[in-house]
C-alpha cells in the first residue's frame, strides 16, 4: 500500500495555507484520531489517554457520529477536539466539488445536532488526504480550518507488522508534529500494540499530547 510516512516538504510547499504541524519550539506532539466514533476502539483509546493525561483531535464521520452518539459525547466529555471527517468517508478526487461540500455539511449538522460545545471550531481532515483544489478552496471560505499531517502510522495497512507501524511513528517524527491514528476496525491490531508504546516512548522523553 503507497504512502508517505512522513509530508514532504514539497506537499507543504503547494499548500501552505493547509495545517500540516506545529511549532518546533516545545516538545508537543498532536495524535489524532480518524474514522470514529468506534463503540469499542474509541472508548480504549479514551481510556489509554487518559492514562498519560494525553489530550487528541478525533475526526469524526458523521454517520459514526449518529450511531454511536454516546461515545461522540464522551470524547468531548473528556476534554478532546473533535473535526469533520465528511460524512460519508469520501474520497474527493473521486467525487464533484458540490456533492462533497454536501457531504461536510451534513456531517457538520451531525456534529451540532450532538453538541454545540465545538461546532463553531469546524476542523476538517479530507478522508485519505484528497481533496481538490476546489473543494478546498470552498472549505476555506466557509471558515474551516483545514488539517492535514507530517507523520502516518500506517496502523490501518495490512501488509506491514505492528512493529512497522510504532516505527513508522518514532522514526518520523518531532516536535509539533501533527500525527495519524485510526480509531477503526480496520486499524484496530496495530492501534493496540502501537499506540501504548507511542505514548509510553514519547511521555518518557518529555513530550507534552496536545490537542488541535
Amino acid at each position: 500500500m503507497a504512502y508517505l510516512k512522513k509530508i514532504s516538504t514539497l506537499g507543504k510547499l503547494i499548500y501552505p495555507s493547509l495545517m500540516w504541524n506545529f511549532s518546533r519550539k516545545e516538545k508537543d506532539l498532536y495524535l489524532t484520531f480518524d474514522d470514529g466514533p468506534h463503540p469499542t476502539i474509541t472508548p480504549w483509546v479514551l481510556e489509554l489517554l487518559a492514562q498519560y493525561k494525553a489530550k487528541a483531535t478525533f475526526f469524526c464521520v458523521g454517520d459514526n457520529i449518529y450511531k454511536f452518539p454516546e461515545i461522540f459525547k464522551q470524547i468531548i466529555s473528556e476534554g478532546h477536539s473533535i473535526g469533520n471527517h465528511t460524512y460519508h468517508h469520501l474520497n474527493g478526487w473521486k467525487t464533484s466539488t458540490a456533492s462533497y461540500l454536501a457531504d461536510v455539511a451534513l456531517a457538520n449538522e451531525a456534529v451540532t445536532k450532538q453538541t454545540a460545545l465545538q461546532a463553531d471550531k469546524k476542523l476538517f481532515r479530507p478522508p485519505y488526504g484528497k481533496a481538490s483544489i476546489s473543494q478546498l478552496k470552498k472549505l476555506k471560505r466557509l471558515n474551516y480550518k483545514i488539517v492535514m499531517w507530517e507523520t502516518i502510522s500506517g496502523d490501518f495497512d495490512q501488509s506491514i507488522s505492528s512493529k512497522q507501524c510504532f516505527k513508522n511513528v518514532v522514526e518520523n517524527c518531532t516536535s509539533g508534529s501533527i500525527v495519524v491514528f485510526h480509531d477503526s476496525e480496520k486499524a484496530k491490531k496495530h492501534l493496540k500494540h502501537t499506540l501504548p508504546k507511542v505514548l509510553e516512548y514519547y511521555n518518557y522523553k518529555g513530550y507534552t499530547f496536545k490537542k488541535i
